[in-house]
């Protein structure tokens, strides 16, 4: 009977305890590379969606933008300078007026940049500079800026004729997504635009004339 007991309760041997560790840790690795990976999956779609979003919003806000805008303004390489709307009929641009959509030296982002609507000092379409020269200066102490793509690169803005002329707008960026950089454009028409405002050399006509 002593013998049996004792045949019966040895432990583990060294091979055994070895061999339960090695698929223990296989089991493991298994379970931590599965789990990594569904990490990794759901970041990129979480990734993805965002970035969705923001180019939707930013492509809805822009086209609504052009669309019910009177004047594009002028442009350059690195912005567009949009007459938002003539907000105390007067037929004049005041600087609280004006919208630039800019992307930076480094065509990398896209944001708006306003004005307070109270700044109301009159500007011709000629004087209208790149917002990066600060001409807006001699007008308004403060802009207000409003970011819609944060990242974003070689962004372009494409017209039909030239401002102040253009009726229709083109802007195309590059959004690397998991590894993939996809090619996005906006594409946005004037409603009504006040061309008929303007004399031959691109200035406001003046109630006199």
């Amino acid at each position: 009977m002593y013998e049996k007991i004792k045949k019966n309760d040895r432990g583990f041997t060294l091979v055994e305890l070895l061999v339960a560790m090695v698929v223990t840790s296989i089991v493991l690795t298994a379970i931590s590379t599965l789990a990594f990976a569904l990490s990794s999956a759901n970041k990129s779609t979480g990734d993805f969606r965002r970035t969705q979003t923001q180019v939707r919003l930013t492509t809805l806000r822009i086209q609504e933008l052009i669309r019910n805008c009177n004047l594009i303004c002028s442009a350059s390489d690195n912005d567009i300078a949009v007459w938002r709307s003539d907000d105390n009929c007067d037929n004049k641009i005041n600087i609280g007026e004006v919208v630039f959509i800019e992307c930076g030296s480094g065509n990398d982002h896209l944001r708006l940049y306003t004005f307070p609507s109270e700044d109301v000092s009159e500007i011709e379409p000629g004087s209208i500079g790149a917002f990066s020269t600060n001409w807006w200066s001699l007008y308004s102490s403060n802009e207000e800026t409003v970011e819609l793509l944060p990242e974003c690169a070689n962004v372009s803005f494409r017209f039909d004729t030239l401002p102040p002329n253009s009726r229709f707008v083109n802007i195309t960026f590059d959004i690397a997504e998991n590894n993939t950089v996809r090619k996005y454009q906006i594409n946005a028409a004037l409603r009504s635009q006040k061309g008929n405002l303007l004399d031959e050399s691109g200035c406001i006509i003046s109630d006199d004339d």
